[in-house]
């Protein structure tokens, strides 16, 4: 949880008496134009001042002020001359007690900034990062498109479980289909496409939708005969007549009986796959049914019979994964996921973020980028380890929301997170697959 004497101490470390300038622009002026339609905000930057023992809160002050940090400036002030240096850090984040120091009169952000604040070499400033380079054929041997929409495979449903516990939000159903028939292999953080049956609104047969896999390569029975889904029933209000709507696959396979044929082709996807160094740090941020592929992941490094069927196979490395679910019976293979967290407390950690009932530090719901600021510092030391992967799978607003709560700590050592980020992604140590 949120320690409030420690952020209040840092400011008595190198990093804690550091001082960094946000840029922000659409910052609210007051309730009055706030209360106007549409709402009247800065035309320009701001400029403000935050210590480093205040950086989350502000960002999250300029965030429920409808704010964008477009930029931060880190500041080292002579206490002799009051002469600024700073070293730039372009971000996008949120944090309270601070100093608006400037005002800019241009949308043209980032030439407004330059202008005031000419950014200079720091002494302070944090030496550069060097990082891994990938392997160009490691993903040769990976299997794709075995089976195409023109010629699927056709599958059978063996297995559709429920998973969320009663007084849970929705439905979501792990299914688990028998693919002995036919040639269908993948790995670890692949997608299938399901074709339901049907056309569309056009009179079309129904395209196929993409599920990510949450099983490992040698299925949920260890028998290389099976793979396994997690999916959730799509169900939202049409903004017009507020009906219901329900999603066509996602609803297909909720109500799909055992017993029943299903359209599956692929596996597609390279994006998501786990490293070959078995002594990695896999770090993993899943919201919902973003959890299959590191359902898959951790079944892989954790389970007996998993490690029987691959002894070549043995994972040394962390494996944390930060998890937001809306309430604790909405939380996805929790049984499962807390038995490794007993069986492999060194190699595994869970961190769980249940927005509708637990705080953050401001009051507000608990989500995963609150999880990701409380522990950013630790991450972010983890990040810059040339072995330690990041993985995101869920929806897709819970990036700029990670990114937020990691810029600060990298801020805090002079690297700016975004570029130091595009840098693992290139070294293939950042994974994204977001919808």
């Amino acid at each position: 949880m949120y320690n409030s004497s420690a952020a209040d101490g840092a400011a008595n470390t190198e990093a804690g008496s550091r001082v960094f300038v946000y840029e922000v622009e659409g910052m609210r002026q007051n309730e009055e134009t706030d209360n106007m339609t549409p709402a009247i905000r800065n035309s320009g930057s701001i400029f403000i001042r935050v210590p480093y023992s205040r950086m989350n809160q502000e960002m999250q002050r300029i965030a429920r002020m409808g704010g964008k940090i477009v930029n931060i400036h880190l500041q080292d002030v002579n206490q002799s001359n009051g002469h600024l240096t700073s070293s730039e850090s372009k971000a996008h984040d949120r944090s309270d007690s601070s100093t608006v120091i400037a005002k800019g009169e241009q949308n043209n952000s980032s030439k407004s900034a330059k202008n005031e604040l000419p950014p200079q070499k720091s002494e302070k400033e944090g030496k550069p990062m060097t990082q891994a380079k990938p392997k160009a054929d490691k993903h040769k041997d990976v299997p794709v498109n075995i089976y195409r929409p023109n010629a699927p495979y056709i599958g059978q449903c063996i297995s559709n479980e429920e998973l969320v516990g009663e007084g849970g939000i929705g439905t979501v159903r792990h299914l688990i289909f028998d693919i002995s028939g036919g040639d269908l292999r993948y790995l670890e953080g692949q997608s299938i496409g399901i074709i339901p049956p049907g056309t569309d609104k056009n009179g079309k047969p129904e395209k196929l939708r993409l599920y990510s896999i949450a099983s490992t390569r040698h299925g949920d029975r260890v028998d290389d005969k099976t793979v396994s889904l997690c999916v959730r029933q799509l169900e939202y209000k049409h903004p017009e007549t507020g009906e219901t709507i329900y999603g066509v696959c996602s609803t297909h396979l909720c109500n799909l009986e055992v017993g029943t044929d299903v359209k599956i082709t692929g596996p597609v996807g390279k994006e998501m796959l786990l490293p070959e160094d078995t002594n990695a740090n896999v770090i993993m941020f899943a919201t919902g049914t973003g959890i299959a592929p590191f359902r898959a992941y951790l079944w892989r490094m954790f389970k007996k019979a998993e490690q029987e069927a691959n002894p070549d196979y043995k994972f040394n490395g962390l494996a944390w994964l930060v998890f937001g679910i809306p309430t604790t019976p909405n939380i996805l293979y929790k049984e499962e996921l807390e038995e490794i967290q007993e069986q492999y407390p060194d190699n595994f950690r869970l961190t769980y973020a249940i927005s509708r009932e637990q705080k953050n530090p401001e009051g507000g719901r608990m989500y995963i980028q609150d999880r990701v600021a409380e522990h950013a510092q630790e991450l972010w030391k983890l990040f810059q380890k040339e072995n330690t992967h990041g993985y995101i799978c869920g929806l897709k607003g819970m990036e700029g929301g990670i990114d937020e709560a990691l810029t600060a700590a990298a801020a805090a050592d002079g690297v700016n997170w975004i570029e130091y980020q595009k840098e693992m992604k290139k070294a293939g140590r950042w994974h994204v697959e977001t919808y």
